[in-house]
């Protein structure tokens, strides 16, 4: 099973509805996708895929339900684990608290080829524990530069708690040549002042379908097959599974 797990340096650059439609790219592909609200602050997955969970991770840090019991179908039969908002419980998990999830995510590699973790912004120890499950990192930003700032702190912070990750980057409402051009620029500081490799995935270019669809609660690789931001999706999709080895989730 591929494990990815996708993040940001900051709120606002599109990450949960990125994670949301390149797994509903996946499972397009035919990779078995669950997607796993990994923002235990401010989760909004549900929302993102127009889904009304009656399980989230609250019950399973209750002890009420085991994970295969709240993973709830959405559209394109994407498979979803719906996170919760402002549950003292899980905004003070710490790590032992996160890995009574480990075993149970162990226990579905059977059913799945990929496994997305989508992440809060920011890196707290949360974060970083998620990413280690992870094969790999995605750093979601924009062509703000606040956004590739926030991006390069993000790397920072990773070469420091987990320096062998492998980071790749996603451009969000850009057009690839001007993405390319950036991720030259973030490339060159990061390998000139961190020492460190990094990859870019893909961008997808802004589209007023894709807007629309989100504010509707709908997934524009579904409902617009034709637009230039599902064509971009999928491009990154078919990057990411030709670009990596699935391993056993242990492994990682």
């Amino acid at each position: 099973m591929l494990t990815v797990a996708i993040t940001s340096g900051k709120g606002g650059v599109g990450k949960t509805t990125f994670s949301a439609n390149l797994a509903a790219a996946l499972k397009q592909m035919g990779e078995r996708t669950l997607v796993f609200d990994a923002d235990l602050q401010l989760a909004n997955l549900d929302v993102v895929l127009g889904i009304n969970p009656e399980f989230t991770l609250q019950h399973v840090v209750a002890g009420k339900k085991g994970l295969r019991d709240i993973i709830t179908t959405g559209p394109g039969g994407v498979d979803a684990v719906a996170g919760a908002s402002g549950i003292p419980a899980l905004m003070s998990a710490g790590p032992k608290r996160m890995g009574t999830f480990i075993p149970e995510l162990v226990r579905l590699e059977r059913d799945y080829d990929v496994l997305m973790f989508d992440t809060a912004a920011g890196l707290d120890n949360r974060v970083i524990t998620f990413m280690k499950l992870s094969h790999e990192v995605i750093i979601v930003c924009t062509p703000d530069p606040t956004s590739i700032t926030d991006a390069y702190a993000t790397i920072k912070t990773i070469c420091r708690r987990d320096p062998d990750a492998r980071v790749r980057i996603v451009f969000n409402m850009a057009h690839p040549l001007e993405a390319e051009k950036l991720f030259a620029k973030l490339e060159k500081i990061v390998w000139q002042y961190l020492n460190k490799n990094i990859e870019l995935l893909g961008s997808v270019r802004y589209d007023r379908e894709a807007i629309a669809c989100g504010r509707k609660r709908k997934l524009f690789v579904l409902e617009h097959p034709d637009s230039e931001a599902t064509e971009d999706i999928i491009a990154i999709g078919r990057r990411l599974k030709a670009g990596v080895q699935k391993t056993a989730l242990w492994a990682s």
